[in-house]
C-alpha cells in the first residue's frame, strides 16, 4: 500500500508538471473525486476510497498547521513546498459539505517576476501602467475576478518601481503569494488582531513611497487607503467588481466621498486572462495533443484601463457637473475583440469573457 505521503508528493508533482493553478479534492456519493483547474478548466484525475481521501486531507492540513480534528467549520493554511524542482507555495481552503470535508488547494509557483510587457497581451497597455505608476501619491486599482491575474500583475509592478524607481515597497498580502526580500512583506493575521486596516495604519508609519494593499474589503480599509493616497504614498490594491468603474460605485459604497475619488484615484484597470491559440495548429484537432506538450504561454493579459480625461470625466458625470450619457474609452471587449481580430485568441473566448446587456 502506498503511503499518503507518497500520494500527495505524486498528486502535487503531476499538478504542478501539467500548470494547474487549483486542486479541488471533494467528496460525492460515488466517491472521493480529484480535480485539477488547468487554464481555467476543471480536469478530472483520478478517484480515491474515502479511507485514502480523509487520510490525504488530514495529512495537507497537519502540513499547512491547520486544525486536524476539526471538520465542522471552515479553516485556511499555507505551506511552502518543493517538488519538480520548483517552489510552489500552497493555499490551502476547507469547506464542511454534506459528504465530509471539502479541501481546495491553490498553487503558487515561487518563480521569477516576469516585466509587465511580457504579461500583457498589448505592449501599450503595459507602457500606459507603467506610466502611471511614476506618480509618486494617488491610488491605482486592478479589479477583476478571482484567477484573472490582478496579483501577477501587482508584483510586476511592484518589482518595476524597487529595480527601476527605486521607491520603498511595503505590501500588506493575505496570504504573502510570492516572497521577495526586495520588499517589506506584512502577512495579514485577523486572528492575531492584524487586518487590512490595523496594517495599514502602521504601515503609515514606517516611510513608505509605495504601498500594496492586497485588497480593500470595508469601508475602514477603503478610507484609510484614500487618505493614504491623499497625504503622498502611491496605493497600489485590487478589488472585485466586473468593470472599472465599478470600483468608483464601490467606494461610493464604502462611505468615500466623490471629491476625495477625485483627489486620489489615478487609474482603474478591469483584467481578464485570455487563453491564446497555437499558431502552429490554429485550432486544428490534430495538433492538440501536440499542443498541451508544447512548452509556449498559453495566457496573456487584457486590461480595460480608465485613466486620465477619461476618469475625469467619469467622474465629473457622477457629480453632475458634466450632461453626457457615458464616457469613451477602450472596454474590455473593445480589447478582447481586438485580440480575436488579429487572430491572438478563439471567438470563443469572446464569447466567454464578454457580457453584453442586452444578452439574452
Amino acid at each position: 500500500m502506498i503511503s499518503i505521503e507518497k500520494t500527495a508528493e505524486k498528486i502535487l508533482t503531476r499538478a504542478i508538471k501539467l500548470s494547474a493553478s487549483d486542486i479541488h479534492i471533494f467528496f460525492r456519493r460515488e466517491g472521493p473525486l480529484i480535480q485539477f483547474r488547468i487554464d481555467n478548466k476543471l480536469v478530472p484525475q483520478e478517484t480515491l476510497s474515502s479511507f485514502e481521501a480523509e487520510r490525504l486531507i488530514a495529512h495537507l492540513k497537519f502540513l499547512a498547521a491547520m486544525d486536524i480534528g476539526e471538520k465542522r467549520r471552515p479553516q485556511s493554511g499555507a505551506i511552502t513546498i518543493n517538488l519538480a524542482n520548483q517552489v510552489v507555495g500552497l493555499r490551502l481552503s476547507t469547506l464542511p459539505t454534506a459528504y465530509l470535508e471539502s479541501l481546495v488547494i491553490r498553487l503558487i509557483p515561487q518563480q521569477n517576476i516576469l516585466p509587465l510587457e511580457q504579461l500583457s497581451l498589448f505592449p501599450n497597455t503595459a507602457q500606459k501602467l507603467i506610466a502611471l505608476l511614476k506618480h509618486s501619491h494617488g491610488m491605482l486599482i486592478f479589479t477583476g475576478p478571482t484567477g484573472s491575474g490582478k496579483t501577477t500583475t501587482l508584483y510586476s509592478l511592484l518589482h518595476h518601481a524597487h529595480e527601476m524607481l527605486n521607491r520603498n515597497i511595503i505590501t500588506l498580502e493575505d496570504p504573502i503569494e510570492s516572497v521577495s526580500e526586495k520588499v517589506l512583506q506584512v502577512q495579514i493575521n485577523e486572528k492575531a488582531g492584524i487586518t487590512y486596516s490595523v496594517g495599514l495604519k502602521a504601515v503609515l508609519r514606517h516611510d513608505p513611497d509605495v504601498i500594496i494593499v492586497g485588497e480593500i474589503r470595508d469601508a475602514e480599509t477603503a478610507k484609510i487607503a484614500v487618505r493614504a493616497a491623499l497625504t503622498g504614498h502611491l496605493i497600489l490594491t485590487t478589488m472585485h467588481t466586473r468593470d472599472a468603474q465599478g470600483a468608483i460605485s464601490r467606494l461610493l459604497e464604502f462611505g468615500v466621498s466623490l471629491l476625495e475619488i477625485e483627489q486620489s484615484l489615478i487609474g482603474v484597470t478591469a483584467q481578464r486572462l485570455v487563453e491564446l491559440r497555437c499558431f502552429s495548429c490554429m485550432g486544428d484537432e490534430d495538433c492538440a495533443a501536440a499542443c498541451e506538450m508544447t512548452v509556449r504561454s498559453k495566457r496573456a493579459s487584457v486590461y480595460e484601463l480608465l485613466y486620465g480625461k477619461s476618469l475625469a470625466d467619469l467622474l465629473q458625470m457622477r457629480a453632475g457637473k458634466k450632461d453626457c450619457t457615458s464616457v469613451s474609452y477602450r472596454r474590455l471587449r473593445d480589447e478582447i475583440g481586438k485580440a480575436v481580430a488579429m487572430g491572438y485568441v478563439d471567438t470563443q473566448e469572446y464569447d466567454r469573457l464578454v457580457y453584453h446587456e442586452d444578452k439574452k
